[in-house]
């Protein structure tokens, strides 16, 4: 079951630079940068009530950003619901015909399991499906 919009993830090129934006417009810091080797991805998280903005930025010309901001510059790269049981979640969503890009559960930024459905089954949105590591 879904239980909230965990993070908006945003694809940017100068991590740095866009966390100045963001903390001045939300008046929040960021509270967490993190860099995930296996996504090739730096990520930076800032707060918002129960949810948060991701910034992401490519640490290689090869990953996912990359790749995103190639193709469709900055911006909004996915929106992330928090699940109570993701394995579950991905089971229900297969069965309803959801193209999964992860059939499994993956380890995540900020200590969370993750996994994403495919855009092309999903109105054109990235979407990913998170939980907290137990």
């Amino acid at each position: 079951m879904v239980k909230k919009i965990e993070h908006i993830g945003i694809a940017v090129e100068n991590i740095e630079q866009s966390l100045k934006i963001y903390e001045e417009i939300l008046g929040s810091k960021c509270y967490k940068t993190e860099v995930v080797e296996t996504e090739a991805v730096k990520t930076a998280f800032i707060a918002i009530g129960e949810s948060k903005i991701e910034l992401l930025e490519a640490t290689s010309e090869e990953s996912p950003i990359a790749q995103f901001l190639r193709k469709k510059g900055r911006g909004m790269h996915h929106i992330a619901f928090d699940v109570d049981n993701l394995e579950n979640e991905l089971e229900r969503l297969l069965q309803l015909d959801y193209q999964l890009i992860h059939k499994t559960p993956k380890a995540g930024a900020d200590n969370k399991l993750i996994a994403f459905l495919h855009p092309k089954s999903t109105d054109g949105v990235l979407i990913e499906l998170c939980q907290d590591k137990i």
